[in-house]
């Protein structure tokens, strides 16, 4: 499929109508047009003159072919192609863009001056050259809608074009030239404002994905070369120089430095990198060089994997919406009816003026106009997937930003989302201070197991430098016997301890240590205990007040599943504050409580996208964390690039703001036309209250939809 950026698309309707056309044509039968993302895929065999003239008929047209690009954004994984051309090209038809819409403008002006010489000059000079001057006044702004209407009316396609070019010809047929050129003005003025409001929604999306470097630094027998990031392969060794961008996933093989890694996890802060340290594809080196080994082809990614996702994400269509634009099909047809029935019923049966009914019918059929209505959800939609992808929340379609906004339960796996998924060592019992720790690190100095590296990670923050042992054995499943300085120690749990007597004090020290959930390590010689640790996952900072916020967003119940046992998920859950808890779960026992869950509300699950993917399949929507690993972003609905939760409730406030937004928009188009239209029951709608609202409420909801990319200092994710 060849992909193009359409500019000139007046409103959501006519994107549906080009789209219908283009489909009918020869090989057109799988195009799609996006009015979300201004972009159409069609067939490369389908006959281009005649997708231009579709195009042309309504005032758009193709400004880039984005295959070319597709590799340096992520936009296909077909294309291999890159050249500083397309850079230049896409430039190009950024000025064109601009001048496309600077025209557009200026007629308008032109119009509005000349409109303004007529009202002044009525009644000065004869009425023929004032008619005139609002004849060219309405030509100069409306005449793109008049041919669209006329065409519309000669295959009995009724839209806004054919409600517009109704209510024109009506309003001239009975001598209203000051009413009739205010409509073609001021509809004018709505289609630009209408397409501007999408077009800064979809820019600030395009500025999103821009992120992806073009180029690299390849090293390849002591030689530099400067080559395209799509033709990278894994293993290649690539330079990244102070303040360049980072190609492609990674590990650090020579050099030091701070990345930004912003354009990944939305974390602004720099993060140290040395050898040995994974980097991400679009991060940004700061001060130091680096040497990079690639250990992903750009296309695989995660930088293109996110860039590709949030594309599709602003091409698919809400629930709202595509209940929105199905309900315009048909109140389109209705509204010409009731203009009808307004111009016909009161002459007929209540002896009314048919001159002024018909004006009644005409201000009707502009009351009528869906353009508010259609614009309700898409702006807001694509606001908030650009809002939420910028700081690192990735969400793979506006369905799912929407049910975002209306959960009211969310389940928590324990392990490495709510807990770090690292043990640490939380409490520990010394009985022999001058043996328990240098003996302990001797031993576990060079194993590589998690409740090792824990202890190991407690000694060096008490300083403790520990000498090597003489001598290890390992005893499966109870610990470790080791020689240090010529004497024999065991390291384990309570097993492992089976060759000495324990006393009642110490036994009583394990039995709380085993209370309060936490994992035992004892170390003992050959005639007692030395000491003991109590190790625990330690718990993110972030948890209890992540919890606490999710609450006063009218989340209702948050809930920690995990397979842990019942002592160790109590803890957890009442440290973080979470309503509920179920320990000891399998992953199908984890599927049966989300089940269970979601007879009773809206359920969202968040886990680590591996473990968890049945209860993420299983919830209404699945929520991933783990700084973009591919299993997180395959298996979930939307995926929080940190390694964190910080961010989750300014995502769900994102959510919330934009589901309210869209009913609140749809409240106000439908709302002010009610009351426009109630006006007609006493004969007072006028053409100028008509225009006028219905312009208001275009204006009015593209703009709010909008405020959603403002980031304040409070509402900053």
């Amino acid at each position: 499929m060849n992909e193009y950026r359409i500019k000139g698309l007046s409103c959501a309707g006519c994107a549906q109508r080009i789209e219908k056309e283009i489909k009918q044509l020869d090989h057109g039968e799988d195009a799609t047009l996006s009015y979300n993302s201004g972009k159409l895929k069609i067939s490369p065999e389908i006959s281009m003159p005649e997708v231009n003239r579709i195009l042309k008929s309504d005032g758009a047209y193709v400004s880039e072919q984005l295959n070319r690009q597709a590799d340096s954004h992520a936009h296909s994984r077909d294309s291999h192609n890159h050249s500083h051309g397309d850079h230049n090209h896409e430039h190009g038809d950024h000025n064109h863009e601009h001048g496309d819409g600077n025209q557009t403008l200026k007629l308008l002006i032109a119009s509005g001056i000349l409109y303004a010489a007529a009202i002044l000059l009525d009644g000065v000079l004869p009425k023929w050259p004032v008619i005139i001057l609002y004849f060219i006044a309405a030509v100069i702004s409306g005449y793109p809608t008049f041919f669209r209407g006329l065409k519309n009316l000669i295959k009995l396609t009724f839209n806004i074009d054919t409600l517009m070019t109704i209510a024109l010809v009506g309003a001239v047929a009975i001598g209203e030239w000051r009413e009739a050129t205010l409509v073609a003005i001021l509809f004018g003025l709505n289609e630009l404002l209408e397409g501007y409001g999408m077009e800064k929604a979809r820019q600030s999306m395009e500025a999103l994905l821009q992120v992806a470097p073009r180029e690299a630094i390849r090293l390849e027998n002591g030689q530099e070369s400067v080559v395209p990031i799509a033709s990278l392969q894994a293993g290649d060794l690539v330079k990244i120089k102070p303040g360049a961008k980072i190609p492609s996933d990674g590990i650090v093989v020579e050099g030091k430095s701070s990345v930004n890694e912003a354009a990944i996890t939305g974390e602004s802060l720099p993060i140290e990198k040395e050898t040995g340290k994974p980097v991400f594809g679009g991060s940004i080196n700061n001060e130091g060089l680096l040497i990079v080994k690639i250990e992903k082809a750009y296309n695989d990614s995660s930088l293109a994997k996110i860039l590709h996702l949030v594309q599709e994400a602003q091409e698919t269509k809400t629930p709202t919406e595509l209940f929105i634009n199905k309900f315009a099909k048909f109140y389109t047809p209705l509204i010409m009816i009731v203009a009808a029935l307004v111009t016909v019923v009161p002459p007929l049966l209540f002896h009314g003026s048919w001159i002024a009914w018909l004006y009644q019918g005409l201000s009707v059929l502009i009351v009528g106009c869906p353009c508010a209505l259609i614009l309700s959800s898409p702006i807001a939609i694509v606001s908030g997937i650009t809002r939420t992808a910028k700081n690192g929340i990735l969400v793979k379609g506006g369905v799912f930003l929407e049910q975002l906004g209306k959960i009211d339960t969310l389940a928590f796996d324990k392990t490495g989302t709510l807990t770090k998924g690292e043990p640490h060592v939380e409490q520990l019992e010394i009985f022999d201070e001058d043996r328990f720790l240098t003996v302990a690190g001797a031993i576990e100095k060079s194993s590589s197991h998690p409740l090792a590296k824990a202890i190991m990670k407690e000694l060096a923050d008490r300083n403790i430098t520990a000498p090597d042992p003489d001598e290890i054995e390992t005893m499966t499943g109870r610990g470790v016997k080791a020689k240090v300085n010529g004497e024999s120690y065991w390291l384990g749990n309570e097993k492992s301890m089976e060759h000495i007597a324990i006393p009642e004090s110490v036994q009583k020290q394990i039995n709380l240590f085993k209370e309060n959930g936490l994992t035992l390590v004892a170390v003992a010689d050959e005639q007692r205990i030395l000491g003991i640790f109590g190790i625990a996952d330690e718990i993110r900072q972030e948890s209890k007040t992540v919890i606490a916020a999710l609450h006063r967003l009218g989340i209702r119940k948050t809930v920690m599943l995990t397979g842990d046992h019942r002592k160790t998920a109590e803890k957890v859950a009442s440290a973080v504050g979470v309503t509920s808890f179920y320990g000891g779960l399998l992953p199908e026992d984890k599927v049966h409580r989300i089940k269970e869950l979601s007879s009773k509300g809206v359920v969202a699950m968040i886990g680590d996208g591996i473990n968890d993917a049945p209860a993420l399949a299983s919830a209404q929507l699945g929520i991933a964390m783990g700084k973009g690993t591919d299993s997180a972003i395959e298996t979930a609905d939307i995926v929080l690039m940190q390694d964190h939760l910080g961010k989750l409730p300014a995502a769900v406030t994102v959510a919330k703001r934009v589901n309210y937004i869209i009913r609140f928009n749809i409240i106000v188009a439908l709302g002010l036309k009610i009351i426009a239209l109630l006006l007609t029951i006493p004969g007072w709608l006028t053409l100028w209250i008509a225009i006028l609202s219905d312009m208001g409420a275009t204006i009015f909801v593209t703009l709010v939809s909008l405020t959603i990319l403002i980031e304040g200092r409070k509402a900053k994710l």
